[in-house]
C-alpha cells in the first residue's frame, strides 16, 4: 500500500506541498534562493508555519527578486519588521538582503543554479529509505555546502537548513519509498527535469 511522507500530514495545503514541489528538481537561480531563504526563515519553526505565509513573504520581499532586495538597507528592514504577514525576525530579515547580496556575486560569476547543482554532479542523489525515522537532518555534504555558502557571505544557512534545502528543490530525494512522489521524483531527475 502507497504512504504518502508522514511529516505533510492531512493538512492540504501541506499534501500538496509534499505532493507538487518537495524534492522535485529545481534549476531557477531565483526560486533556488526564495527556497533558502524560506529555509532560513523557518529555524526554530514548523514549515506549515513558513508555507502558510509564503504569499505575504513573497508580497513583502518583491517576489524574492534578490536584485531588488540587494540593494535594501534599514528603511526596509523596519518596515518588514512591522509585517503582521511574515516572521518578523530581525537577524533573519538582515540576513535575508545580506543573502540576496552574496547570490548576486554567485549568481554573476557562475550561476547560483550551477554552483548550488554543481555539489551533486547536476544530478540529484536517490535516497531509498524505508522510513522518516532513516532521514537524517543534515549530512557531511550539507555541512560543505553551509560552510561554503557562509563563505561566500550568506547567514541562516547551518547544515540542517542547507539540508532541508536539498530536500525541498530535489539535489536530494529523501522522499520514503513508499510514497507515491519518491518514484515519480527519480523519473523526473532520471529525465533530467
Amino acid at each position: 500500500m502507497a504512504e504518502r511522507c508522514g511529516w505533510c500530514g492531512q493538512e492540504p495545503l501541506y499534501v500538496a506541498y509534499h505532493d507538487t514541489e518537495w524534492g522535485v528538481p529545481e534549476h531557477d537561480s531565483r526560486a533556488l534562493w526564495e527556497k533558502l531563504i524560506l529555509d532560513g526563515f523557518q529555524a526554530g519553526l514548523s514549515w506549515i508555519t513558513i508555507l502558510k505565509k509564503r504569499e505575504n513573504f513573497r508580497a513583502a520581499f518583491a517576489g524574492f527578486e534578490p536584485d531588488v532586495i540587494a540593494d535594501w538597507g534599514a528603511e526596509e528592514v523596519e518596515r518588514l519588521l512591522a509585517d503582521p504577514g511574515i516572521v518578523r525576525h530581525r537577524g533573519k530579515i538582515e540576513a535575508t538582503i545580506a543573502n540576496a547580496r552574496a547570490w548576486r556575486e554567485i549568481e554573476a560569476r557562475e550561476g547560483f543554479d550551477r554552483f548550488v547543482w554543481a555539489y551533486v554532479d547536476g544530478a540529484p542523489l536517490q535516497n531509498r529509505f524505508a522510513t522518516m525515522a532513516q532521514v537524517p537532518a543534515q549530512t557531511p555534504l550539507s555541512q560543505q555546502i553551509s560552510k561554503d555558502l557562509k563563505k561566500a557571505g550568506f547567514k541562516f544557512c547551518g547544515p540542517t537548513i542547507v539540508y532541508a534545502f536539498m530536500q525541498a528543490v530535489g539535489m536530494v530525494n529523501d522522499h520514503i519509498v513508499t510514497c507515491p512522489a519518491h518514484d515519480r521524483v527519480a523519473a523526473l531527475a532520471a529525465r533530467g527535469a
